[in-house]
């Protein structure tokens, strides 16, 4: 069904065409690169942005679960995509969609392992995940001889990757700390190595990865946020390009007088005579509660409306006493990084937050 929703999210393809080659092109050559695009692409569209990235000549991509994979397959995706949090459950239909399982425990290797026999697969290409440090999924370093005994001389499975995960990549405060990863998995991957005989790609860095650890580039790299226009700091932020841009159309005016409250709970008695503005956008769609209250605002005709009263499900109102405007005009939500990253900010949260958060119901077009 066509979506009429007024409130639209812009994509700039040609914006997520030039973060790709330049995250791409701090590696050494001859480096791959996954494209995650989880969670509708940061919040954003992932069977278009896929389509582009798969035209740039990325390697792989990554999603969080396997619906997320079966939408760009039936979507004529034909790249790699690795499933990093792949359930037993699921596994039939990773299978029916040529999808690749990460493997991150005993119990999931030995529950492949026998669905792969049943099922008389040869060589499936799985992915092992290894806890180097962020405690998440993965398997130990005490688990890895037990590991290698089940993989070693299985013609069902074959491993393709063996990879880990950052903890934290863009806080330099904490780089002893990353060293001390990037040296657990080093000695895994050479005890991987000594055993299996066959080629694996090895992969550790997400976007702050590729930026500051280039002893953690590896075989492959992991692009997720930074494909997005999101670096590790202001710096690395303005080398990027915005690529999502919220906009949205005031519904109506009014006029409220000294004393009248606005929205919900009474959250705001005005003080004096103000023109408030009704925009089509809620904490429904993303425009998160904390940025009510004036605490966020949104642009028209280049100037700021900061909030008024309390963010309401499917509107917001803004302030627009000293602003020459109507209804119907465009409304900027956010169309840079640095708005983002404000806005993530006051709620004390962070960009990808602010991104995944937008709702489904935005309409997306592309430019």
């Amino acid at each position: 069904m066509e979506n009429h929703h007024v409130t639209k999210l812009e994509i700039s393809l040609s914006a997520l065409k030039h973060n790709y080659h330049y995250l791409k092109n701090k590696t050494k050559p001859g480096t791959k690169t996954l494209a995650v695009v989880k969670a509708f692409a940061y919040g954003l569209e992932p069977v278009n942005i896929a389509k582009t990235l798969e035209k740039e000549g990325v390697d792989y991509f990554g999603v969080a679960y396997a619906d997320e994979g079966i939408k760009l397959r039936e979507n004529g995706i034909k790249t790699p995509i690795l499933v990093l949090h792949a359930q037993v459950s699921n596994y039939d239909l990773l299978i029916k969609h040529n999808l690749e399982p990460n493997i991150y425990s005993l119990y999931t290797l030995k529950q492949f392992i026998a669905f792969a026999k049943e099922n008389h697969l040869e060589d499936y290409p799985i992915h092992l995940k290894f806890n180097s440090g962020l405690n998440r999924l993965g398997f130990n370093i005490d688990e890895v001889e037990e590991l290698i005994q089940l993989v070693q001389h299985n013609k069902n499975i074959k491993i393709v990757s063996a990879f880990s995960h950052i903890a934290a990549s863009e806080d330099l405060n904490e780089k002893e700390f990353t060293e001390k990863q990037i040296s657990t998995f080093n000695s895994i991957i050479t005890v991987l190595r000594s055993k299996l005989k066959h080629h694996f790609v090895v992969h550790m860095s997400n976007t702050s990865g590729v930026i500051n650890y280039p002893n953690a580039h590896f075989d492959m790299v992991r692009l997720g946020i930074g494909l997005y226009g999101f670096g590790n700091d202001t710096e690395e932020t303005a080398k990027l390009k915005n690529v999502a841009s919220l906009k949205s159309v005031i519904s109506q005016i009014r006029t409220v007088k000294k004393g009248d409250s606005i929205s919900y709970n009474m959250a705001f008695t005005a003080q004096k005579e103000e023109k408030i503005a009704i925009i089509p956008i809620g904490h429904a769609d993303g425009f998160s509660r904390p940025l009510g209250c004036g605490n966020g605002y949104v642009t028209i005709h280049g100037q700021k409306a900061y909030t008024s009263g309390n963010i309401c499900m499917d509107m917001i109102l803004v302030n627009v006493t000293n602003i020459d405007c109507k209804e119907g005009d465009e409304v900027v939500i956010f169309n840079n990084q640095q708005t983002v990253e404000e806005f993530a900010t006051i709620c004390h949260t962070i960009s990808y937050e602010i991104l995944t958060a937008i709702s489904q119901r935005i309409k997306k077009t592309f430019i």
